[in-house]
């Protein structure tokens, strides 16, 4: 497949430009700076780009099969970049005539676990509310979603680890892995490889987690 891959040279996106390239995917990876991209490889193409402005990322998405994307606040002093970049990318996309799009959001976003054992109640209330802007800033991407003409799914991983890929571990369409309190980036990025052509998960969230 041909894959645009937006925040490439972040944890998740990183993996994703990797796993990709392993799989024998062309991938554009979109960067502000090239020189930050640590991911080499026969069929990669860094795409310098303005990440604000629609129109000078329409040549990184045209003519590609999706769009995978790892954009997202990494504390709260970046709470609004999920949702102004991603507007961005649908934009370009929308005016491309491409359809699928994959993002990274965060659990919290999505619906609590059914059961919900009191611990994890607890410290899920606890986490919401310190990394509030945070969770806010990808509700309001998960809304631009939702409003966009794009097939679109949303994979919401817990805490984050640096582990190697392992591509084990629970998945839920539209809803919450109970007691899901970690994963690694590695395996957030094969979630996202694995939902592109997975029809199931279309305009749907994915609770992904050990």
């Amino acid at each position: 497949m041909k894959l645009t891959v937006f925040g490439a040279t972040g944890g998740v996106g990183g993996e994703i430009v990797r796993q990709a390239l392993a799989a024998g995917h062309e991938v554009t990876a979109v960067v502000r700076d090239p020189a930050r991209l640590k991911a080499t490889g026969e069929g990669l193409e860094a795409f310098r780009a303005d990440l604000t402005d629609p129109e000078s990322l329409r040549a990184a998405v045209a003519g590609r099969d999706a769009v995978l994307s790892g954009l997202g606040p990494r504390k709260r002093a970046d709470a609004g970049i999920a949702a102004e970049l991603t507007r961005a990318v649908l934009h370009a996309m929308e005016a491309e005539g491409v359809r699928r799009l994959v993002v990274v959001s965060a659990a919290p976003v999505g619906p609590p676990a059914e059961p919900q054992p009191v611990v994890d109640r607890i410290m899920g209330a606890l986490v919401s509310n310190i990394l509030k802007p945070v969770y806010d800033d990808l509700r309001a991407m998960e809304a631009e979603l939702a409003s966009s003409a794009t097939d679109w799914t949303s994979v919401r991983p817990p805490r984050l680890q640096d582990k190697p890929v392992t591509g084990v571990y629970r998945r839920v369409v539209g809803g919450t892995p109970t007691s899901g309190r970690f994963i690694g980036r590695a395996d957030v990025a094969h979630a996202m490889l694995t939902a592109v052509d997975d029809l199931a998960t279309v305009k749907q969230g994915v609770g992904v987690a050990y």
